[in-house]
């Protein structure tokens, strides 16, 4: 999955992915974010997702990755907010109060650039990625966090039957990724209405990552 196949997404507007008004199981489940008084959440390849909107609402600290500087200058356009923009020698860092998005690889960020980092939101990133990449993403984002628990969404579906993105990603390929170092708890799974893109019958699975 190279770089340039996502920043030709965003260029040609080819954003089917993106959900124009927030993911509902966040706003069901975000108290699972909120491990601390002074919750920190990092959103792992965001895009210009609402969901950042409804966790800011909340009152959480949003930390976020995303390659695409055309998503993210739409999602500050679409807050009506003009970020400071600053340069490292890896990323472009767009930051309001209460929202840091670093634009860039990756698997290139530190821990250090981001931060301590309290709960993760990731409703589009693993199943972004083929299962060539997920270890290597899971690993990086565990070394970035800490292993701070996880809020996780994923859609599972005959891959056969239709090619990703997004990609299948059905309970154990979650648990053998994560359960060395999480209790992993499915919370629900519900199948979608209409299938995936009206193309393939597929379900939402929706889990709770807690370090063990």
């Amino acid at each position: 999955m190279e770089h340039d196949f996502w920043i030709s997404k965003w260029q040609n507007n080819e954003i089917a992915f993106h959900e124009a008004q927030g993911n509902p199981y966040l706003v069901k489940h975000h108290g699972f974010l909120s491990s601390t008084d002074s919750p920190r959440v990092f959103v792992p390849l965001c895009g210009k997702t609402r969901d950042i909107h409804y966790l800011l609402s909340q009152g959480y600290d949003v930390v976020a990755a995303e390659l695409s500087e055309l998503a993210i200058t739409q999602l500050f356009e679409e807050l009506g907010e003009l970020p400071e923009i600053t340069q490292d020698t890896s990323h472009k860092r767009y930051h309001i109060p209460g929202l840091t998005v670093f634009v860039g690889d990756f698997f290139a960020l530190t821990a250090k650039q981001i931060g301590d980092i309290t709960s993760v939101y990731d409703r589009a990133a693993l199943i972004a990625l083929p299962d060539t990449m997920r270890v290597r993403y899971t690993q990086q984002l565990m070394s970035l966090t800490n292993k701070a628990r996880q809020f996780l969404i994923c859609v599972d579906y005959d891959q056969t039957v239709m090619p990703g993105p997004p990609f299948a990603t059905p309970e154990d390929t979650v648990r053998s990724l994560y359960e060395a170092h999480y209790t992993v708890t499915r919370c629900e799974s519900e199948e979608i209405e209409g299938g995936l893109k009206g193309k393939v019958e597929a379900k939402n699975d929706v889990y709770y990552l807690t370090p063990r």
